[in-house]
């Protein structure tokens, strides 16, 4: 298949629902038995949802979080949790993005922060430009929440900013409460909202935040405030479970050519707690989520992403992540070269496609259209994915502009297929 890439910036959340097809022939490729996996989104509130939407209200279901401070060596850690910050002056930013899916209500909530050029705390001096060159500062925290509205609360300032060198753990602190000292580690929760008035902390296995909306996004539909807190237990990694987990970029990923990076830091996972957005409160239990990270010099000038953990029918826990885009290859000229690749979690198992164990290719449209396909040793995949829907615009941190406008996001009103098939 001829590979297309056209110059878009899209990024789009699948929320979709998976049909199984019965078959005999595969029961050792871990869907118990069907050769291949069909996903395709739907307007209408299946009758399973209704019946457990029915059950979790007989149940009287318990959306407490609780809070489990995150273990030395847990399992299912990936390579390059940690923070990678080391000190140097050079152009440099991280992101981290989570997405909790409550598939009851049918929305999805996409947080997502970044720290700019660290090594400056503050909005560079006039001495220091004319040393550095042109640098953007500071930390931003963004959602993306119900019937997608969005907030975003910025600082050029990240001396409140914290991450951990070893492990998915990171917090900054926007507005502290009265006399007390920003947090610099993760801390229980109550400690937390105690020490904090503005701000947020996260890591693998616990959430929390309060942030209001800064006032700079006119051009989407805002909510005032947010708050929320909620555990996670992960599912997958990256990789098989039980097994060591794999860097999402392969082991290139460990030096600072072919920027920016990327990991996903857990493909699935259960979060129970709640969050409270747009004068409503959202509780859930044991909800799909997922989360991941960039870094580098900056965020890609051209990419597409898919994810989806919300899969209808499957047995087992079952998790997509799709993306392509340029990527930047070491040297003193901007050359770029074409990235691409595609993961699927099932059972327990992991199904990579990537350049360097067989092919994938792609043909994406200016927006509207996704396809790609891959193939590998033992397998082949194949995802479509179409919207009518312009999407809601999200920040990114770029080289041009810092955190500015340039990524368009849809999470419902399409129409996804995935096909996942053991080749003979």
């Amino acid at each position: 298949m001829e590979t297309k890439v056209y110059s878009l910036v899209p990024s789009i959340k699948l929320k979709s629902r998976v049909k199984l097809a019965e078959s005999s022939k595969l029961s050792s490729f871990g869907f118990r038995p069907c050769p291949r996996v069909l996903a395709s989104s739907t307007t209408v509130e299946s009758e399973r949802e209704k019946e457990k939407a029915k059950e979790k209200e007989g149940s009287g279901c318990d959306s407490r979080p609780v809070y489990v401070a995150t273990p030395p060596n847990r399992q299912l850690r990936t390579p390059h949790s940690g923070y990678h910050f080391d000190g140097n002056t050079r152009k440099f930013f991280e992101g981290w993005y989570f997405k909790v899916s409550i598939p009851e209500r049918r929305q999805s909530f996409c947080f997502m922060y970044s720290v700019e050029n660290p090594a400056f705390s503050t909005k560079l001096t006039a001495l220091e430009v004319a040393q550095h060159g042109p640098r953007y500062t500071g930390v931003g925290a963004q959602i993306l929440g119900a019937n997608d509205k969005y907030i975003c609360h910025y600082s050029q300032e990240s001396h409140n900013f914290w991450g951990s060198r070893d492990e998915l753990k990171l917090g900054n602190t926007f507005i502290a409460q009265k006399g007390l000292k920003p947090p610099n580690k993760e801390l229980p929760p109550q400690e937390f909202s105690r020490s904090v008035l503005q701000g947020f902390q996260v890591s693998p296995l616990w959430h929390q935040g309060f942030i209001r909306d800064d006032g700079r996004s006119n051009y989407v539909d805002t909510v005032k405030a947010a708050r929320w807190e909620y555990s996670t237990q992960p599912t997958y990694g990256w990789g098989n479970v039980g097994s060591k987990q794999k860097s999402t970029a392969g082991w290139l990923a460990a030096l600072p050519v072919f920027e920016s990076h990327w990991q996903i830091c857990m493909a699935s996972g259960l979060s129970t707690g709640w969050i409270e957005w747009d004068g409503e409160r959202f509780e859930f239990q044991n909800a799909p989520s997922y989360s991941e990270k960039n870094w580098g010099g900056a965020f890609p000038r051209k990419w597409f992403w898919v994810q989806c953990n919300v899969f209808e029918g499957a047995r087992g826990e079952v998790a997509l992540t799709a993306a392509g885009g340029l990527r930047q290859l070491p040297g003193l000229t901007e050359t770029f070269e074409n990235a691409a690749l595609i993961g699927v979690h099932c059972n327990g198992m992991f199904y990579e496609f990537v350049p360097w164990n067989g092919g994938v290719s792609w043909e994406i449209a200016p927006w509207g259209y996704w396809y790609m396909a891959g193939e590998n040793q033992t397998h082949k995949v194949e995802l479509e994915a179409t919207t009518k829907d312009s999407g809601t615009t999200l920040r990114a941190p770029t080289a041009e502009a810092g955190l500015a406008p340039a990524c368009p996001s849809i999470s419902m009103n399409f129409l996804p297929l995935l096909f996942l098939q053991k080749l003979a």
